[in-house]
């Protein structure tokens, strides 16, 4: 019995630890920039078990497997995000991910579903776009298109910007995908950003990170 109850001390001191260091996270009320100009990764990212490097001046990753870096960093409730993307494989598939929990990741190679938004951009062998709300496949899907395809080598720029409901994005400065959510996710545990991958080898740089209208 006296085992019994440390166990469940220590385990309650180590989900209070996580609760705590999440709630010391600084959110973001002013313009922020990361522009990767440096050795390691750092204690300002979350990586939840990716091959997550920083190369060149740019974040790279391949073979993630949906395991996101979560920036630690707590989003604006409106906020207008900016970020240049490259992939180096034919499979395209670029993923950010909005507004989750900042720690969530599959489990080994299995089942994902997120915590918050994801855009992705050819995504399922480079054939199809999305914006999705948790569940990257079927209803989970809010708004895609198939008639872009990501271009390996090539960089795009990314601008998002989450306004209420609205996620509205652009690709190198032109409309892409949008889509209104009518019950926003907001607060605790819909508060981060994340870079992801599957298989993909893949690049990000310039993150760029403001409240929307400042």
């Amino acid at each position: 019995m006296r085992w019994r109850v440390g166990l469940g001390f220590v385990l309650f001191l180590g989900a209070w630890g996580g609760v705590a260091c999440r709630a010391k996270d600084p959110p973001i009320n002013e313009p922020f920039l990361d522009s990767f100009q440096r050795a390691e990764l750092g204690p300002t990212w979350n990586n939840t078990g990716g091959d997550y490097r920083i190369n060149d001046g740019t974040l790279t990753v391949k073979n993630a497997y949906n395991h996101p870096a979560w920036l630690r960093r707590k989003l604006p409730a409106n906020a207008v995000i900016d970020v240049d993307v490259v992939s180096r494989s034919a499979a395209g598939d670029l993923k950010v991910e909005l507004y989750g929990d900042g720690e969530s990741s599959a489990v080994d190679r299995g089942a994902y579903d997120s915590t918050g938004y994801v855009m992705i951009f050819g995504g399922w062998h480079n054939s199809l776009s999305v914006i999705c709300r948790n569940n990257e496949h079927d209803q989970g899907r809010k708004a895609q298109r198939s008639d872009i395809h990501v271009q390996p080598g090539r960089t795009y720029h990314w601008t998002i910007v989450r306004q209420g409901g609205l996620l509205d994005w652009k690709l190198d400065g032109q409309p892409f995908l949008s889509w209104t959510d009518p019950e926003p996710l907001r607060g605790p545990g819909h508060e981060y950003l994340g870079v992801n991958d599957w298989e993909a080898d893949v690049s990000f740089d310039n993150l760029s990170i403001r409240p929307a209208g400042s």
